[in-house]
């Protein structure tokens, strides 16, 4: 077993020590005091609740992703970063096409580690770069535009991500030297009206594929230029375009061989949530049981 943290262990020992902390005070008070037993096991109830989602934010992994490779192509497999607008202009059908178009980027690459980069006048990292594409699949069918302001309308650029995209090319070509870097970018291209013009300025050599797809024809030039700067070919995505767009929008694996045997990490973070589910559950009913218990009954007036 392999331990994946999703938060630094630092946080996580804090925050597993404060909860056991504030647990122990309560336990001692109520015991102090005469409480019921019954209380005691509420309180325990959910002290243990508290320990095992610390427990799968942990991240605990059985096994090791193993594969039967030829020396030297341990790294084959590409990081894939996806860069979606969010801004307001892609709302309704642009953002249905998104999500059907970054899920089929995830499907052709079911083994590749994928980041996902959201931006509007500024960008973050919405999902930092990992093989976990069962847990991305919710998250990107649940993209949305950012609601409308000053912000995400007025600066809105299309070359906010330009920055953040850099840093994550750099990290990601130190610690995987010989994947491929693919940048698929979804945008309307439109900048806002105090937007000032921004570039993507990244390192030479940084980006090995990917694409630029176009949702609207008003930021088309801003979107081929973007395509220019990140150095990948633009799709201009409409309704009538072809279903097959990923074709040639992505280098060519290269002459690593592709891996002949494969025994993949199984992660059980979902198991200490669940429990940790069942037992907050369990008090919700307890809750509401005691307040239809205490609430006081209306007396019915005398005829």
């Amino acid at each position: 077993m392999s331990l994946h943290p999703a938060l630094p262990p630092v946080l996580l020992t804090i925050l597993a020590l404060s909860i056991l902390g504030v647990a122990g005070a309560a336990w001692y008070r109520w015991r102090s005091t005469g409480r019921d037993r019954k209380a005691m096991w509420r309180l325990a109830g959910l002290t243990l609740a508290a320990l095992l989602l610390v427990v799968a934010a942990v991240r605990p992994v059985l096994g090791e992703s193993t594969r039967t490779l030829p020396a030297g192509a341990a790294d084959s497999e590409p990081n894939v970063f996806l860069l979606v607008d969010r801004s307001p202009t892609m709302d309704g059908a642009r953002m249905d096409a998104v999500r059907d178009d970054v899920t089929a980027v995830v499907d052709r690459y079911p083994r590749a580690r994928i980041a996902l980069i959201a931006f509007a006048s500024t960008s973050a990292v919405d999902w930092p770069l990992s093989q976990d594409t069962w847990a991305l699949r919710p998250a990107l069918a649940e993209l949305r535009p950012y609601g409308a302001t000053a912000d995400t309308v007025d600066r809105a650029n299309p070359a906010a991500a330009s920055n953040t995209l850099r840093y994550q090319l750099i990290s990601a070509r130190q610690q995987f030297p010989r994947a491929r870097n693919l940048v698929f970018y979804y945008g309307s291209g439109i900048a806002g009206a105090d937007s000032p013009p921004r570039d993507f300025v990244l390192a030479e050599n940084s980006v090995d594929g990917g694409a630029v797809f176009g949702y609207g024809r008003v930021g088309e030039p801003a979107l081929r230029a973007v395509a220019d700067q990140i150095g990948v070919p633009y799709v201009a995505r409409t309704a009538a375009a072809d279903a097959d767009a990923l074709d040639g929008a992505d280098a060519p694996p290269g002459d690593a061989p592709p891996p002949t045997a494969s025994a993949w990490a199984t992660e059980t973070y979902w198991i200490p949530a669940l429990l940790a589910a069942v037992l907050i559950l369990i008090e919700a009913f307890l809750v509401l049981r005691d307040i239809r218990r205490t609430r006081p009954t209306p007396l019915r007036e005398s005829t």
